[in-house]
């Protein structure tokens, strides 16, 4: 298993992206101006000079890397090209190398990213049926790359990729995406669609969490995106005012957004901060394709910059809901800039990569209300773990008998039966027997 992406390589001036601007790959590809920027590389826009097909080429520097950043690349390189076969992910057409840099060159789509199109061109917000059926294509997408043991990690509306007027995407940037089902990469991805259990910047020792539940609450985040135009909230951790209170009322959400009572169990469905309980993309779809209405109706003009909550009540004292009981209508009540009033953050651009996880605790210390993921990790599954010679007490302690036949099938053997593992397996047996002894006399008391 890979760890956590290490720090992008630094390149001299000489390097820089725009002079490579005009060079002529394998004497066929032109790169003829630069789309963007990242963390790895840079993206250029290219035409074919023989037929005049346009490309998008991202090109991935080579130059200052370590055996391990290589890797990345590589990895990089081989999932996306493993995906690219369906119709809502961009298209991988070739790959060409050279010494200081490996050319990628893929489709491109020149109406740009789907934030854009949400942000600047007022697409999808006020439209279902527009934003029901994109929903739909990046559902599909991101179930093709789960069916090849793909998991994305960095689901946001920049990194899919829009055709036909907004109405066809294609999921794109797979810098982030891992085969691995279970991760210790805490504070992957980009904080606004990271779930909770992902955001955990003091895990345990030997804590990790499911790829493909966190991949499901980035959609949802995607998905009030689409119908709101805004996201449901800064950051997924109870020191953010409107999660909290979407802790406290699961029909928050419903209370501040124009949400339909269909769209508002949705979203209760792919928020479920238990990754064990949250829907999955089989149910996530069918819930959609069931969904006569995503929002009530109100247009974006229609809409205040920053949703209020009335009546204006902190966190701590909003009542709680029933869960899926019906909620009163939408109404759009002006906001009082002299109250403290919760509000729903606009969209905002992020970085393409976010990595390590802003520094701060995600869950106060001693809270419960928010459950954990309640996986875990073998020894030395990660190199940038610690590496006891044994589980430490107090974390084991908090493990129900239930979970301790859950822990060994999914989460112990799993991980050491893949070949990448099985050099290690023997020093570890020990390891595990002794753990298990453990667990078992956990689960008796």
């Amino acid at each position: 298993m890979l760890p956590t992406p290490p720090e992008s390589p630094r390149l001299p001036a000489s390097c820089g992206p725009e002079n490579r601007i005009g060079q002529v790959l394998a004497g066929q590809i032109q790169l003829t101006g630069i789309l963007g920027v990242g963390a790895y590389g840079t993206v250029y826009k290219a035409q074919d000079v023989a037929t005049n097909v346009e490309y998008a080429v991202k090109a991935l520097n080579k130059v200052g890397l370590d055996p391990r950043q290589l890797e990345f690349q590589e990895r990089e390189i081989q999932l996306h090209h493993e995906a690219s076969e369906h119709r809502n992910v961009v298209s991988m057409v070739k790959i060409l190398d050279s010494p200081d840099c490996t050319f990628v060159v893929l489709e491109y789509c020149p109406e740009g990213d789907l934030f854009a199109k949400i942000t600047e061109e007022g697409h999808y917000v006020g439209d279902d049926y527009k934003a029901k059926c994109v929903f739909l294509q990046i559902l599909e997408a991101v179930r093709h790359c789960h069916s090849y043991g793909i998991y994305h990690r960095d689901l946001k509306p920049e990194n899919i990729l829009v055709t036909d007027d907004g109405w066809t995407v294609k999921l794109a940037d797979f810098g982030l995406a891992s085969q691995d089902s279970i991760t210790s990469d805490f504070g992957c991805g980009s904080t606004f669609y990271m779930s909770p259990e992902c955001q955990q910047p003091n895990p345990s020792p030997f804590a990790c969490y499911a790829a493909a539940p966190n991949d499901v609450w980035s959609l949802g985040v995607v998905l009030v995106n689409l119908t709101c135009g805004r996201n449901p909230w800064k950051r997924a951790a109870m020191e953010d005012s409107t999660f909290k209170a979407f802790m406290k009322d699961c029909n928050y959400l419903q209370s501040i957004l124009p949400v339909s009572d269909e769209l508002n169990y949705i979203f209760q469905r792919v928020f479920d901060v238990d990754p064990r309980r949250r829907a999955s993309l089989d149910e996530l779809y069918d819930l959609m394709m069931r969904c006569p209405q995503l929002t009530q109706g109100l247009s974006v003009s229609s809409l205040p910059p920053t949703p209020p909550y009335s009546p204006v009540q902190s966190a701590v004292d909003l009542p709680v809901t029933p869960p899926y009981s019906p909620v009163e209508s939408f109404v759009a009540v002006p906001l009082d800039p002299v109250s403290d009033a919760l509000d729903v953050p606009p969209m905002e651009p992020l970085p393409g990569q976010q990595f390590p996880s802003i520094p701060g605790s995600c869950f106060p210390k001693g809270h419960v209300d928010m459950p954990s993921s309640g996986l875990l990790t073998p020894p030395a599954s990660n190199p940038s773990s610690p590496q006891p010679s044994a589980f430490p007490d107090p974390y084991f302690q908090q493990l129900h008998a239930g979970d301790i036949g859950y822990f060994a099938t999914h989460h112990i053997f799993p991980r050491f039966l893949q070949p990448s593992n099985l050099k290690t397996a023997q020093d570890h047996l020990q390891a595990m027997h002794n753990a298990l002894l453990r667990l078992q006399r956990i689960g008796t008391q």
